[in-house]
């Protein structure tokens, strides 16, 4: 390609994201003006701006410019978040619009949701919203809350072991950094009253839904409502067939299927689980407003509460997803559910927007 035929490519981008493996860059949340690996770059459909007549500006020097959002992609078991710092104001510097551009793995940075960090309320130390990759916005992530705090460690240089409180749309949530690396993360207690969750089932066991009966696509699934501050929906399998082969399952057919439930208000997320052993269960989720992800933390709670409440499985388990495990456990002495798994960075860029 000549020069100027390159020159006039550069132009015609909507915007430009600049990526640095966490491998080659410092562990900051400015880039380097200078590296001496090459960067690998990636194309976000932003706002499109005219050039400059005539301006030959660098990608860096453009980086630079009053229209750059910087941020830090993480990822939870493969459950992936672009982290942004927004600290200075309640309001998000991404509009839902913005995120659904952001999110998409083929013209965007790729991701299954934007997680923005911002000033605590209520005297929480910090604020978490969240939008998802379709634009709506949930009231928590159990894997985006461990990105969250593994983020805040990094903006705040925190060292060593360390504790936070978290304001979400699903409470009060508390992270411990451990000295692993790991993050453990007090979910605080499920919500299994039914109109709470919320879903129109009938309660089937102590005012909670149990193993109760809905039909999807013909057949008619046993399911238990669990909510972490977010719904979700639990199956171990149909009437039918007993037991769950979540490999064999066409998760972009049924899922959507569970999601959009008239059974559900509020759409739901969904769990499709395999029991190993009571102390070993195997999920597959489709996750509200993102679809099939590789993990989710919530619902990786909302499963061994199911198991439990189904005589499945003991109060802690570990719990498989497509991504990796997490440790879950229920405790009985204060009823709070306390998941545990890695969160870890993954690149640092900036976006024009």
């Amino acid at each position: 390609m000549s020069p100027a035929a390159a020159a006039a490519a550069a132009t015609s981008l909507a915007a430009a994201a600049i990526a640095v493996p966490t491998s080659l860059s410092r562990r900051s949340l400015r880039l380097p003006a200078r590296c001496s690996h090459a960067p690998r770059r990636a194309v976000a459909s932003m706002a499109v701006s005219a050039p400059r007549s005539g301006a030959k500006a660098s990608f860096l020097e453009r980086r630079e410019s009053e229209r750059a959002l910087h941020f830090v992609k993480y990822q939870g078991l493969g459950n992936d978040f672009i982290m942004v710092d927004n600290r200075d104001s309640s309001v998000p510097k991404v509009t839902p619009e913005e995120a659904v551009k952001l999110c998409d793995r083929n013209f965007g940075i790729g991701a299954d949701g934007v997680i923005f960090v911002m000033p605590g309320v209520n005297g929480t130390d910090y604020t978490m919203r969240i939008f998802n990759s379709d634009g709506s916005e949930p009231e928590m992530c159990g894997n985006g809350v461990r990105c969250f705090a593994r983020f805040i460690a990094e903006l705040e240089n925190m060292q060593g072991t360390n504790s936070f409180t978290i304001h979400t749309g699903a409470g009060l949530i508390i992270p411990e950094i451990q000295s692993d690396g790991k993050v453990k993360v007090d979910m605080g207690e499920p919500i299994l009253s039914g109109p709470d969750i919320p879903t129109k089932l009938a309660a089937t066991k102590n005012k909670a839904v149990v193993q109760a009966e809905l039909a999807v696509e013909g057949l008619t699934w046993h399911v238990t409502c669990v909510s972490m501050g977010n719904p979700h929906c639990v199956t171990f399998g149909t009437k039918e067939s007993k037991l769950l082969q979540v490999d064999d399952l066409k998760l972009s057919e049924i899922g959507p299927k569970f999601e959009h439930h008239e059974m559900f208000p509020a759409r739901t997320n969904t769990e499709f689980v395999q029991v190993l052993s009571r102390s070993h269960l195997k999920m597959r989720v489709w996750e509200r407003g993102a679809g099939a992800t590789l993990a989710c933390g919530t619902g990786a709670c909302a499963v061994v509460v199911a198991a439990v409440l189904e005589g499945r499985a003991e109060r802690k388990c570990i719990v498989d997803l497509p991504g990796g495990p997490l440790e879950i456990e229920w405790r009985e002495d204060d009823n709070h559910i306390y998941m545990t798994g890695p969160a870890e960075a993954v690149f640092y860029g900036s976006v024009l927007h």
